[in-house]
């Protein structure tokens, strides 16, 4: 099962120094889901060859204009481009009149019907849920009410043992129940355990998007084990009374968080304009979580293949 994001955008409050603020692309089993959408949010995915037409859930975090300033343009081009298909946006509920507003001063009426599924930022809670996965709220403590998101695949079916599938010449038709874990009965009444028919999938993976938030450790116990952890890291740590100020944490902090929540993997973002280049917060992060890189636009983070 593919499980993959990428990056699009990485800066924090305007875009600068080639970094766009925030937004990313999950791809769940060739399914697209559209995390926060800032301005320039399109070209970013014209520049990395995303198509529009393949998004059909959108999750917006919070209402600070890097995070869903990109959303009605997109929405808008997906009209003129003439979709059809329902999409599904997942965002604080005042979204809804913000985007009815812009639409009815432009005189807009989309082509196609757009589903609102409000969020509450006051507590966790499953928001979304498919064939391949759960998609939970994460409630993170900013200046407005914000979420963060978990992606968590559900667990897939046993695996066939190919070869000794082929051996038995069990017919197809039995392959669902083997998968769920039934035995089998040969023809002659043999009974095949289940265990020597498969073997166990793979365990579930997850992906943690952590937008804006204050450090603090309540929404830790919701993250534990993630397979990989995105964590803004808006500042180094000698600002650390700016982060508290504004609600953001440090690239120490988010390397902090990864430790204590035993995250396989730390990718941090939402950079401050103020750092040009970005390797000192990399550093910073690494040097309490080694396994740390960088929300560098463009770049794909594989999650489980």
């Amino acid at each position: 099962m593919k499980f993959e994001v990428t990056i699009l955008g990485s800066s924090s409050a305007t875009p600068i120094f080639n970094r766009n603020p925030t937004a990313q692309i999950l791809n769940i089993n060739e399914k697209l889901y559209l995390v926060d959408c800032a301005e320039g949010t399109q070209q970013q995915m014209l520049r990395f060859d995303i198509k529009a037409s393949r998004i059909d859930y959108i999750f917006i975090s919070h209402l600070h204009g890097d995070h869903y300033l990109g959303l009605v343009g997109l929405l808008s081009s997906m009209h003129l481009n003439g979709r059809k298909k329902t999409l599904k946006v997942f965002c604080p509920p005042p979204l809804k009149e913000i985007v009815d507003l812009q639409l009815k001063y432009s005189e807009t009426t989309l082509n196609y019907p757009v589903e609102f599924i409000f969020t509450d930022a006051t507590s966790r809670g499953v928001i979304l849920e498919n064939q391949d996965i759960f998609v939970e709220t994460i409630p993170l403590n900013h200046r407005i009410p914000c979420t963060g998101f978990l992606f968590r695949q559900k667990k897939r079916l046993r695996k066939l043992i190919k070869e000794k599938i082929a051996e038995l010449e069990i017919p197809i038709p039995y392959y669902p129940a083997i998968k769920k874990g039934n035995d089998y009965e040969a023809p002659d009444g043999t009974i095949y355990k289940n265990s020597v028919l498969t073997i166990e999938p793979q365990e579930p993976k997850s992906y943690a998007y952590v937008s804006d938030t204050l450090y603090n450790e309540n929404y830790l116990p919701q993250i534990n084990a993630v397979t990989l952890l995105y964590h803004e890291a808006t500042f180094l740590n000698d600002m650390l009374d700016r982060a508290n100020q504004t609600h953001h944490t440090t690239a120490l902090q988010a390397g902090e968080v990864a430790v204590k929540v035993n995250a396989g993997k730390l990718v941090i973002g939402h950079f401050s304009a103020r750092y040009k280049t970005l390797n000192e917060l990399l550093d910073e992060a690494q040097s309490v979580f080694p396994n740390t890189e960088l929300a560098v636009e463009g770049k794909t983070f594989i999650i489980s293949e």
